[in-house]
């Protein structure tokens, strides 16, 4: 009896401690990743609620009277009367319009700032001119100068080009080169090989066609990660278009301030607000999901194969 318990005793794993250091940095993420994601949920939680209810019952932490009538709201299809009995402010939002003016200008901001900013990091990066790399330290030490310094002048020469309130007009001071964006393509160009570049050289390529049919291709993956980065920040751009949009070029981050402003009743439609932040965040939210994974890696990407 003795020696079959000592076999059994010895066949036994021995337990591995605990290692609290492991449990505990799990509970830490598990809590960094709650605090990030309960904002999103607010906002969907608000938007599904009931206006009306909101006031009585603002800390629930689901839906109060579950309805969809914020969205039907920010879509155009409810009524003055209906929005007001369910506790909306009954102003109106051109959602579809907005949301139309902030697609063309992300995008055609961000086609430019991408085009340019990718000749300019050649520049930098691959022709040899006097005092290169002083303009290039003076154009990046441009990045520590806050928007709002550059406001008023841009706001100046849009007047007096009288560009006010259209869509040009807004989208120049975007349109062309940014500081980040030649930094990080003149960074991917600076580790690109030479070597396909000299042996065109060698057969009579000038720079353009260098440029154009071996370097852009080349640069797909940071081009298009640098696309992200720049659409995403041109979609979430607010104080510029709130200085010279009108109705018919307001995007949507500024047509949301504008509908939280307007109350009729008193009290901001927030079921509405919170439901057109969402519908309006899906595009940006969509591409991160899509493209995240290639924004991680072109990062560190070195322009090497």
């Amino acid at each position: 009896m003795t020696t079959t318990t000592a076999l059994v005793t010895q066949g036994r794993r021995p337990r591995k401690p605990v290692n609290w250091q492991f449990v505990l940095g799990w509970v830490f993420l598990a809590l960094a990743i709650a605090v990030s994601i309960l904002p999103f949920y607010w906002v969907l939680r608000t938007s599904l609620s009931l206006n009306s209810a909101l006031a009585s019952n603002s800390a629930s932490l689901l839906p109060v009277e579950l309805n969809f009538g914020a969205y039907a709201r920010v879509f155009g299809m409810q009524s003055t009367e209906e929005a007001i009995a369910q506790g909306g402010s009954g102003a109106a939002i051109n959602f579809w319009q907005f949301l139309l003016n902030s697609a063309i200008f992300a995008s055609v901001t961000t086609a430019g700032a991408v085009f340019f900013s990718s000749m300019a990091a050649y520049a930098f990066a691959r022709l040899r001119w006097k005092h290169r790399d002083k303009v290039f330290g003076l154009f990046l030490a441009t990045v520590l100068v806050p928007p709002i310094f550059t406001a008023l002048p841009n706001f100046l020469l849009v007047r007096n080009l009288g560009m006010l309130g259209s869509m040009w007009g807004l989208m120049l001071p975007y349109l062309f080169m940014t500081p980040f964006a030649i930094f990080f393509m003149r960074q991917f160009f600076l580790n690109m090989s030479r070597e396909v570049e000299e042996a065109a050289m060698l057969d009579g390529a000038r720079h353009w066609r260098i440029f154009f049919q071996i370097v852009l291709p080349n640069a797909a993956a940071p081009l298009a990660t640098l696309a992200l980065l720049t659409f995403m920040g041109q979609w979430n751009e607010y104080f510029w278009p709130l200085l010279v949009s009108d109705e018919n070029t307001r995007v949507l981050t500024v047509g949301l301030g504008v509908f939280k402003s307007q109350s009729p009743q008193g009290a901001p439609d927030w079921s509405g607000l919170m439901a057109a932040t969402l519908v309006s965040a899906l595009p940006v939210l969509l591409l991160f999901f899509a493209f995240g994974k290639r924004i991680v890696n072109s990062i560190g990407f070195n322009g090497t194969k």
